[in-house]
């Protein structure tokens, strides 16, 4: 099913399965800013990482002793999640753990994704309770996917990542695989502030960043059209589309993990980066996407 909230400036659209932004279309002039979905490319719009980012090697990990299967990003994003409450600006989806998931994700939790519009912003807001007796273990990351170009006329090439604040920057190294290495490299060479666009950016697949501004920006050279996202408790950004390919869109993905080690089955318990929910905790991170 997809829902529908909107304010005097933005009409966004969200499906119930992944919880996913489909469309968010600006009202003043009908701009479409999410990636459509073209089969040819990447039929994706905004997933939601839960409760991993990225892959695990050969799709597998440890807990307690015990080996269970995670697919890339985890489950939240091909789940079909229930209706909690909505308003005319505002909706809140929910899932919930099940017989299902719990033969590969032992663990009680409540995953809740509101949205809520502010102005030309949307806040994607991740909320998740620990309803286990044990430890929650578990990750979140956002996937949006912003066409590119925004503006007729224009090209891919005429974008530009800006940084809020010049960057001492770090690139995750990434196997064939699209596993971690432990070749982290400075990018760029020097503090970086603008990162150019061009599709051959993403023939090795993502870019991820770390040590990095919390703030950054879609821009043109050529129009005062933009996405400046802020994802303040978020440690890692991606950049991705497509490899090897002319993709019109990319992804700009702030997330709390990143991929296993290339050659490595994680413990659960010991995984990098992953958040520790003792029972009964909740824990909330919001993301604010501004749509100029």
């Amino acid at each position: 099913m997809i829902y529908s909230i909107e304010n005097e400036l933005l009409k966004v659209k969200i499906s119930d399965l992944g919880a996913e932004i489909v469309s968010a279309v600006s009202k003043k002039d009908g701009c479409e800013f999410i990636w459509y979905g073209d089969e040819k490319y990447w039929t994706g719009h905004s997933p939601i990482m839960f409760p991993i980012c990225g892959r695990l090697c050969d799709g597998k990990y440890t807990y307690a002793g015990k080996t269970y299967s995670l697919g890339g990003h985890g489950f939240a994003r091909q789940s079909t999640f229930e209706l909690q409450s909505a308003s005319a600006s505002s909706i809140t989806l929910v899932l919930r753990s099940n017989a299902e998931i719990r033969e590969n994700y032992p663990f009680d939790f409540e995953l809740k994704i509101t949205y809520k519009l502010e102005n030309n912003a949307i806040l994607m807001s991740f909320g998740v309770k620990n309803t286990d007796n044990k430890e929650l273990i578990f990750a979140v990351g956002a996937h949006p996917a912003f066409n590119v170009p925004l503006t007729k006329g224009e090209k891919f090439e005429d974008y530009y990542i800006e940084l809020d604040a010049p960057s001492q920057a770090y690139q995750v190294d990434f196997s064939e695989r699209c596993l971690c290495t432990e070749n982290d490299k400075l990018f760029g060479g020097t503090r970086t502030h603008t990162i150019d666009l061009k599709h051959d950016l993403f023939d090795n697949d993502a870019i991820f960043l770390y040590n990095i501004a919390k703030k950054v920006s879609l821009k043109s050279r050529k129009s005062e059209r933009s996405v400046v996202m802020t994802y303040p408790n978020m440690k890692y950004l991606g950049l991705w589309h497509k490899p090897k390919s002319d993709a019109p869109y990319i992804c700009i993905e702030p997330w709390l993990s990143i991929p296993a080690k290339d050659g490595v089955i994680d413990e659960l318990e010991t995984k990098k980066d992953m958040l520790h929910l003792p029972s009964g905790y909740s824990y909330s991170n919001t993301i604010k996407i501004e749509l100029i």
